[in-house]
């Protein structure tokens, strides 16, 4: 197997995984009964997975396939409806090397009798199977770790024809099938071949070379092109370069790797591509919303995914998620096609939530504070006061003594502390705006939220460090974050590197709770817009003459410029988050960012998109932390 694998959540044991491969030559076809023989699973075909765990290598053991007479022969996996039914499978046998099968198209679906031409053309078409696993059998390799599962007992659900080729063992035949018998373990000897005839004296003429039909060739590669989604000028490259069909074939799965992203490798195990699966909301939400995101965001390339619904309007999207959800929507209006796919499907608002919704959260993160990077980031099961732990004791480890005793250390309970906070705002997508495919301006409002969203983080944070007239929240021993008791506020000098040395200094000289020094080291500059210029100087890389003209400065601190500092003249220091206890912000635990939800609209007749933050900040200690009021 040498496709590329991709990655699957082991969940709910009823649920249906799928496996995909690609197809041989259909010349098994037969045209009167409508039937063609297949391969539909192979021994030894790894698909990778992944659970609780991690990743691991899913083989399916083709004995462990529980009897069934037939199953539904689907297009492509999509079981939303019955138009997607295009035949049986039956006449289902594994044996040690696979598992073998009879497809019989319907005469009656539009998709099983388009395919039907094909076979009939010698077409090529690829095979896959939906499985649910009941029972498993899991090695690990003492050497690498891998981890292989092999489903032992396993149901088949359906079988399905789809155009993507992988595994070339599972496929529609070319040939006709063996005797379904498999090798004994102790086969009685095989009695020797008769002898050959005596030879003719006549001599024959050497056989002619084998002529090849490159019309028919041509027509195969238009297939293979038309199948893959590549078009005819990709089809017309390949004519006119002379290629044959398997080196079309090869070629149009590296094209088709290629647009996907590069595959993901799985160490000593095979690999083959898992089909997709239009059918999940979710996935079919994700994809479609980041095509309607494509549309109003120029430079972004849409994932594999994604390609399937670019150039839809809002229209053919609605269309679409009724047609998933099985609703006719033949002689419909467009107005009543979106009320119905608004009211009558959850797919539609959540696919419309999902476009604008990655507006706002991509703004949101192009414009982020620059304060944040002072503080470290922390995540709040609820909305209570969050509080630290600090050690309280001694700032290095005690000797054990003779008889092997540990003294004890405690954890204190910071006073100081901080709660969440939820801010938020509803955008209005009306049912007229879908209508008539006019989505731009709610997603401009979706991205000016986005960049609103991350401008109130960073006034929460500026608001907080200009608590108390600029002196700071007041911190657990009842004084304010920056006071002489706390030693990190200096007398007010003009920014320059002899004051800048001064707080260094300072922040050097800071104890712990046990009076200890914990020699805190300066990391960031952070100025109001009138000092950037002046920080920029002191943090300048010089080229000396003589030692004097030497910067101790240069590349040690960032600087952070914050515009809603109001004071021209003041300036702080302060050090790495991740060295010391100082800033803090959190977010709700996993709805960390902005978090989009929708629903269809009773206030706004259409969709209202809300977004929400919930977020907090506060100073958990104050020896990472500077203040210099300025000259």
């Amino acid at each position: 197997m040498n496709a590329p694998a991709t990655l699957s959540r082991a969940g709910d044991p009823d649920a249906i995984v799928t496996r995909l491969a690609p197809a041989e030559a259909g010349s098994t076809w037969n045209a009167e009964t409508r039937q063609v023989e297949a391969v539909i699973a192979t021994n030894g075909a790894g698909v990778r997975r992944w659970d609780e765990r991690g990743t691991y290598v899913e083989l399916l053991d083709p004995a462990g396939m529980e009897a069934i007479d037939s199953v539904v022969l689907l297009d492509a996996h999509r079981r939303e409806s019955m138009a997607h039914v295009i035949g049986r499978a039956d006449r289902l046998r594994p044996t040690r090397s696979d598992v073998r099968a009879r497809l019989t198209l319907s005469p009656h679906n539009t998709t099983a009798q388009t395919l039907a031409s094909e076979l009939g053309d010698g077409a090529r078409f690829g095979v896959s199977i939906g499985y649910v696993v009941l029972a498993w059998a899991e090695q690990t390799d003492p050497k690498t770790g891998a981890r292989t599962k092999t489903a032992t007992r396993w149901q088949l659900r359906e079988v399905s024809i789809v155009p993507v080729p992988a595994d070339p063992k599972a496929s529609t035949r070319s040939d006709p099938m063996p005797p379904e018998v498999d090798t004994p373990a102790n086969p009685a000897p095989t009695p020797p071949p008769p002898p050959p005839a005596t030879p003719s004296v006549e001599r024959s003429a050497p056989p002619a070379p084998a002529v090849v039909d490159r019309a028919a060739v041509n027509r195969e590669i238009r297939s293979i092109a038309t199948l893959s989604g590549l078009g005819r000028d990709w089809a017309d490259a390949q004519i006119d370069a002379g290629a044959d069909v398997e080196g079309t074939r090869a070629a149009a799965f590296a094209e088709m790797q290629r647009r996907g992203g590069p595959a993901e490798s799985v160490r000593s195990a095979p690999r083959v591509e898992m089909g997709t699966d239009w059918t999940d909301p979710a996935h079919r939400v994700r994809a479609a919303g980041e095509a309607v995101f494509a549309r109003y965001t120029p430079g972004h390339a849409p994932s594999e995914p994604a390609r399937r619904f670019m150039g839809m309007t809002t229209l053919d999207l609605a269309r679409e998620c009724l047609t998933a959800r099985g609703t006719p929507v033949s002689g419909l209006s467009a107005a009543t096609i979106v009320e119905r796919a608004l009211h009558s499907t959850s797919d539609f608002p959540a696919i419309l939530g999902e476009g604008i919704g990655r507006t706002m959260r991509e703004a949101y993160r192009a414009a982020p504070s620059g304060l944040k990077q002072t503080g470290r980031r922390t995540t709040a099961r609820d909305f209570k006061a969050k509080h630290s732990l600090q050690l309280d004791g001694p700032a290095q480890l005690e000797k054990v003594n003779e008889h092997g005793e540990f003294k004890s250390g405690t954890l204190r309970e910071s006073v100081s502390s901080y709660a969440l906070e939820t801010r938020g705002l509803i955008i209005g997508v009306t049912r007229q705006a879908i209508v008539n495919d006019d989505l731009g301006a709610f997603a401009d409002m979706g991205r000016r939220f986005g960049v609103t969203a991350a401008a109130t983080e960073a006034k929460i944070l500026v608001q907080l460090i200009l608590a108390n007239a600029g002196a700071g929240p007041t911190m657990s021993d009842g004084s304010p974050l920056f006071h002489a008791s706390h030693a990190n506020v200096s007398a007010g000098a003009a920014l320059a590197v002899e004051a800048l040395g001064e707080a260094r200094k300072a922040m050097r000289k800071q104890t712990g709770l046990a009076g200890d020094l914990i020699d805190v080291a300066p990391r960031f500059l952070l100025v109001p817009p009138d000092l950037e210029t002046t920080g920029e100087k002191v943090l300048t890389q010089l080229a000396p003459t003589r030692p004097d003209d030497v910067n101790p400065f240069a590349g040690k601190l960032v600087l952070v410029v914050e515009p809603r500092f109001t004071d021209a003249g003041r300036w702080y220091v302060a050090a790495d988050p991740a060295t010391v206890d100082g800033l803090e912000y959190a977010y709700l635990e996993g709805e960390e960012g902005v978090v989009v939800e929708t629903k269809a609209g009773f206030e706004v007749d259409g969709v209202q998109i809300k977004g929400r933050l919930d977020f907090g900040a506060g100073f958990v200690d104050w020896r990472s932390w500077h203040m210099n009021p300025g000259a």
